[in-house]
This record gives C-alpha cells, structure tokens and sequence, in this order.
C-alpha cells in the first residue's frame, strides 16, 4: 500500500473528517497511569479495519520518560494461529483529563481519539471508546473473564450507545503468549 493510501487509510479508520461527533462519552474520573500500564488483553471490540480478523489481541503500554506512552498492539491475523501483526503507535495523555483521555499517535501528526470510559477499581478490566461511536475494546488482564463480567461490561457499552450488533468477542489462547 503506497504512503498516500495508507495515510488514507489512518484518517478513514478513525473518522477523521468534518463530520459532528456524537455526545460525549464518560471518563474514567481517574486513571492512575502506572496502575494502567502493561499488558491488556481484547476481549471485545467493534475493530478498526485492521483487527476485524484478529485473534489474541494484546495491547500493551509502557510508560516512557517523556510521559508518552509507549504501545505495542499485537494479534494473529485470521486464526489462533494466523500470522503475527505488530503496531506500535504512540499514546499522549491529555493534560487535565485525570489520565482518562489520550491521543493514540499511529503516524504523525494524526493523533485519535483514546478515551478511557470504564476501569475496574483493581484495574482488571477497562473499556476504551471514542465519542464517534465508531471503536470500542472491551480488555482485560487475563486471556478471559467471566461470563457475568463480560455481560457487565457489555451493559456499559450499551449504554454508552453503540451499536451492539458490530461488537466482536476477540478470541485468545488461554495459555500465556510472550509479544514483541
């Protein structure tokens, strides 16, 4: 894909155009952002074009000097054991936003929307959405969780509008997996 498709691309992924965006979603009211940091595993998701056939979706965070945030987005492609797909776009948290809320840079200067809506008081689980309605992931600590949780979690973003129809249960390996 040449640079001016894939720059296309990006901006149709995360509905960068002129178009109004839907009310506010909530934020987290705090986020602590070392608590927050390392490997989350997709549960569900209405995906980006990127992940619509991913299995063993992991994102992973590390906080860098800087106070950026440092990612690595992994997932077979197609299957459980599909070919392995790497990203590694960078995370800026909005000053004033209790952590909640942050740029996801894939190329510069395009930073989307990453808005932490939900997090677990143990930090075991969290919801990520944009106000567009558009994106949404479901993750957690673990490969899996309960029914109850997941039913739980997707009760919240119900309510947050989205439509139910496109969310996707992301299906991982229940033995660990180590990632780039």
């Amino acid at each position: 894909m040449s640079c001016k498709h894939w720059l296309a691309a990006l901006m149709s992924m995360f509905g960068l155009s002129a178009c109004a965006t839907q009310t506010p979603l909530p934020l987290a009211p705090h986020v602590d952002i070392e608590r927050f940091m390392g490997r989350w595993y997709v549960i569900a998701h209405i995906p980006t074009w990127i992940e619509k056939q991913s299995y063993n979706a992991v994102e992973s965070y590390a906080l860098k000097p800087d106070g950026s945030i440092a990612t690595t987005f992994t997932f077979n492609e197609g299957g459980i054991h599909g070919p392995m797909k790497v990203y590694h776009p960078t995370g800026f948290v909005i000053e004033g936003s209790g952590n909640a809320l942050w740029g996801m840079q894939f190329v510069w200067p395009i930073k989307a929307q990453y808005k932490i809506s939900h997090v677990a008081d143990d930090y075991s689980n969290t919801i990520v959405t944009r106000d567009k309605l558009d994106y949404v992931w479901i993750m957690a600590r673990t490969p899996s969780i309960s029914e109850q949780d997941y039913q739980q979690l997707r009760g919240l973003v119900e309510s947050y509008g989205y439509d139910m129809s496109k969310l996707r249960r992301v299906p991982q390996l229940e033995r660990p997996r180590e990632h780039p």
